[in-house]
C-alpha cells in the first residue's frame, strides 16, 4: 500500500468531500464501494410500512451497491426531506436527547466566562463575532448574549464603541426546524429571511432582545472573516463517520445493504477489499481491531484553523469522546433510549464518539490545542461550585432543587461529568503569550 505524507493525506480528504462544505445541496455517496460484500451477522426489520427514508435508501442501495455508515448517517440526520434534524425539535424532554445547555444556566455560564475571558486577554479585539455551530434551540447562543451583555468589562467596551459595533453573533444551522425556533428565542418575531437566491451570506437575519445582531449561515464559510470566539457544544458527534475492521485479509470497510433475504430489512456487510476509505484515513500504525473515521469533522477543524490563523479568533468544543482510545460507539437514540440505528432510518438520533486525536491531527501545527479534559474538570476549574452557591442564595426556593439536579448531572462522573470533553484552539503565534497567561478551565492539561 501506497504511504502518503500528512499533507497529501489531507489534501486528498479536503478533495474528496468537498460535496459537504458545498451548501447542502445533494447527498451523494463520497465512496463508490462494490456490491461484492461479505454479510455480518447483524440483521434488523420492523413491521411498519417502510418510511420515505426507507424507500429512498432502498432504491439507494439497488441502484448502486451498499452504502458506507458516513453515507447512511448523513442521509438520517439531513436528508433535506426527512433527515431527522430537519424538520423536527429533537432535543430537551420531549426530544430524544438532551445537551449541557438544557439543563440549566450553570453550562452557558461558565462557557461564556471562558470566552470572554479569553477574548480579554488577547486584547479585547473588535469587532468581535460569537460563532456557534449547530446550536440546537439556542439555549448556548442565549447564555453567552446574556453573559457578555451583563459583564462589567463587557459593558465598558460596549459604552465606549456600541454594542453594534462590537459583538454580533453567527449560527451555522443547516435545520430550517431549528433555525425557526432559535431565531423566536433569541429575537422573538424580528429576524427576516432571505430569498432562496440571495447573494446575502445569510439566510435569516435579525437582532436579539438584547439589541446584538444575529445571523444564520448554513457553512462556516459563510460566516464574516473577522476575529471570531467559535463555539461548538455537541456538534462532532453527529457528523458522519466511516466504520473499519481489521481482519486476517486487512482492514475492511463496514457498509450498510438490503437484507437479500428480506427488503424490509437492513444489514451490515463488510467489503471483501479494501476501499479508497480503507486507503486514505487508516494510519499504518493503528492497533485497534475497530475504528472509525469522521473525515468530514477534519474538514470544518481546518476551517476553524483557517479562521483562526487567518483573523484571529478562539475556539471551544464540548462533546462526548475520547482520545484515540474508543471503538465501536456508533449508537442511535430515541426517546432518550438507546435504539436500533438501521430501524425507522429518520425517527432516531444517530451519534459516534468524537476523536480528538483525529481533531488534533488534522489541526496540525497552525495552532495550539489544550485538551481534551473531561466536562467536569473544566467547569469545576471554572468555578461552576461558586456559581452554583451564588445562585441558590438569591433564587426563589422552586428553582433550588432544580439547579442543584442540573449542577450533579453536569459534573457526577458517573452522569455527565467524565463522559463529555471540551477541546480549545488557538492560533500559533499565541503559544508564547499563552505561557505567560495560561488557558483558564485546562490547569492540568
Amino acid at each position: 500500500m501506497q504511504i502518503i505524507s500528512k499533507e497529501k493525506h489531507i489534501a486528498k480528504l479536503s478533495n474528496l468531500l468537498k460535496i459537504f462544505i458545498l451548501k447542502n445541496t445533494k447527498y451523494a455517496s463520497t465512496f463508490p464501494v462494490s456490491r461484492n460484500c461479505i454479510g455480518l451477522s447483524r440483521s434488523i426489520g420492523y413491521s411498519q410500512e417502510p418510511l420515505f427514508l426507507t424507500k429512498y435508501l432502498k432504491t439507494k442501495m439497488k441502484a448502486t451497491g451498499p452504502i458506507t455508515v458516513a453515507d447512511y448517517m448523513r442521509e438520517v440526520l439531513t436528508n433535506p426531506v426527512t433527515g431527522y434534524y430537519m424538520h423536527r425539535d429533537v432535543i430537551g424532554d420531549k426530544g430524544d436527547f438532551i445537551t449541557s445547555p438544557e439543563v440549566g444556566q450553570l453550562f452557558g455560564e461558565m462557557v461564556a466566562v471562558w470566552l470572554f475571558s479569553e477574548w480579554q486577554k488577547v486584547g479585547s479585539p473588535n469587532p468581535l463575532q460569537l460563532v456557534e455551530l449547530g446550536p440546537g434551540r439556542g439555549s448556548l447562543s442565549e447564555d453567552l448574549l446574556r453573559v457578555t451583555r451583563n459583564s462589567i468589562a463587557a459593558s465598558f467596551v460596549f459604552a465606549k464603541f456600541g454594542a453594534a459595533n462590537i459583538v454580533s453573533l453567527h449560527l451555522v444551522e443547516l435545520s430550517p426546524h431549528l433555525s425557526r425556533l432559535q431565531a423566536q428565542r433569541l429575537c422573538g418575531d424580528t429576524t427576516k429571511e432571505n430569498e432562496p437566491n440571495s447573494v446575502e451570506n445569510h439566510y435569516r437575519s435579525g437582532t436579539s432582545l438584547h439589541g446584538t445582531p444575529v445571523f444564520w449561515h448554513h457553512r462556516l464559510q459563510d460566516v464574516p472573516r473577522y476575529f471570531s470566539c467559535v463555539v461548538a457544544n455537541e456538534f462532532f458527534d453527529a457528523l458522519p463517520v466511516h466504520k473499519f475492521q481489521k481482519t486476517e485479509a486487512g482492514w475492511r470497510e463496514i457498509l450498510i445493504d438490503i437484507d437479500p433475504n428480506d427488503e424490509n430489512k437492513f444489514k451490515y456487510v463488510i467489503s471483501r477489499g479494501e476501499t479508497l476509505a480503507s486507503r486514505l484515513f487508516i494510519k499504518k500504525t493503528e492497533c485497534r481491531n475497530h475504528l472509525e473515521v469522521s473525515p468530514e469533522s477534519a474538514v470544518i477543524i481546518q476551517h476553524i484553523v483557517d479562521r483562526l490563523e487567518e483573523d484571529g479568533g478562539i475556539a471551544l468544543l464540548a462533546d462526548y469522546g475520547h482520545n484515540g482510545t474508543n471503538t465501536d460507539t456508533f449508537r442511535a437514540f430515541k426517546r432518550h433510549q438507546l435504539w436500533d440505528l438501521l430501524v425507522e432510518p429518520g425517527t432516531a438520533d444517530l451519534t459516534a464518539d468524537v476523536d480528538f486525536s483525529c481533531l488534533k491531527d488534522a489541526a496540525g501545527d497552525r495552532v495550539v490545542t489544550y485538551g481534551p479534559v473531561s466536562q467536569r474538570e473544566f467547569l469545576i476549574n471554572m468555578g461552576i461550585a461558586f456559581r452554583l452557591e451564588k445562585l441558590l442564595k438569591s433564587c426563589k426556593p422552586e428553582l433550588k432543587d432544580r439547579l442543584v439536579t442540573g449542577y450533579h448531572l453536569m459534573v457526577d462522573k458517573e452522569k455527565m461529568g467524565d463522559r463529555f470533553k471540551f477541546f480549545a484552539l488557538f492560533p500559533s503565534v499565541l503559544k508564547e503569550h499563552l505561557k505567560k497567561f495560561p488557558v483558564a478551565g485546562f490547569h492540568n492539561a
